[in-house]
């Protein structure tokens, strides 16, 4: 539990002074202002127009504008292209009776380089078990590229089409993740219908090595949701997962033949405006096991980002 205090109150001051420097370069890099003190004499050219940081904030703009304007889900990753920084935390009761704190749940820094690609780098979880153990530690290391196959906003059809590339390298601690690293294609789609919304993700897991102990899954992950008020959106997400091989004996989450269905209801609200470009979201969940074999249950779910 002291671990977990502290781990807690390093996250706390993490996001606030992430949070300070966010706004202070958000305001250098967009507001001219900012950057003269008020005067119309500017000290620097980078935000001015032709430079790097004005042509990226406006390709950024542009990019986004071309999409619909819904707001990314608390479990299924989005089919649109945000940039953002996310946190997540989740606590998962395992049926043993422990529960597994997880920092991060492999979020992390969104950006959007070029139009119609995305990169998220993601931040190792870290994992701590209740009762206290010596195995906690991070877990391991992920890395998504999404490419905008095509999409239209909410006045050229409402709909998106995108498709991704994660990888997870095996960087994690105590045996806190995969064995190799594994590759997961996947295809992201997303249509809207007014204030309602469904996004969703099918992809398969492929291991690049130790496939008969780690086997492949395959995620597909489905969201509904509804704004109300412009910043409210509840949302009802179905996470089914199937295993296909693995030997669970070696590797934990390896379960072959079985299928793990969670209803994950959730609210998220945003995107508030906080200085410029600089936003912020937050949104929260409970995940409920809905098929006969489930390892967890009753899991809850905070997701704080900041896009920009």
């Amino acid at each position: 539990m002291r671990r977990t205090t502290l781990f807690l109150a390093g996250v706390a001051l993490f996001f606030s002074s992430s949070l300070t420097f966010a706004q202070d370069g958000l305001v250098a890099l967009v507001s001219p202002d900012a950057q003269t003190g008020g005067s119309s004499t500017p000290a620097t050219a980078t935000n001015q127009p032709g430079g790097f940081f004005h042509d990226w904030f406006a390709m950024v703009s542009e990019t986004q504008a071309e999409q619909p304007h819904w707001i990314t889900p608390l479990a299924t990753t989005t089919p649109r292209l945000e940039q953002e920084f996310r946190y997540d935390i989740q606590w998962q009761t395992h049926n043993s009776g422990v529960t597994t704190d997880n920092y991060g749940v492999s979020k992390g820094l969104e950006i959007i380089p070029a139009k119609n690609l995305e990169v998220i780098l993601a931040v190792p979880p870290y994992i701590v078990n209740n009762p206290d153990s010596p195995k906690d530690g991070f877990g391991d290391w992920q890395f998504l590229v999404k490419y905008r196959i095509a999409a239209g906003n909410e006045e050229h059809g409402n709909y998106i089409l995108t498709a991704f590339y994660q990888m997870t390298v095996p960087t994690g601690q105590n045996q806190e993740g995969a064995l190799s690293p594994v590759i997961t294609p996947t295809i992201a789609y997303g249509k809207g219908f007014g204030n309602f919304d469904v996004q969703g993700t099918l992809g398969v897991s492929l291991p690049t090595g130790n496939v008969d102990v780690i086997g492949h899954t395959l995620p597909w992950n489905n969201t509904f949701q509804y704004r109300i008020y412009k910043k409210f959106w509840p949302e009802l997400e179905v996470n089914f997962n199937h295993f296909y091989g693995g030997n669970g004996t070696i590797v934990p989450t390896s379960h072959p033949g079985k299928t793990l269905v969670y209803l994950t209801p959730g609210l998220v609200l945003g995107r508030f405006k906080l200085k410029d470009r600089l936003g912020f979201t937050v949104g929260g969940g409970f995940e409920i096991a809905a098929s006969k074999f489930h390892p967890t249950n009753h899991i809850p779910i905070l997701s704080i980002r900041f896009p920009f």
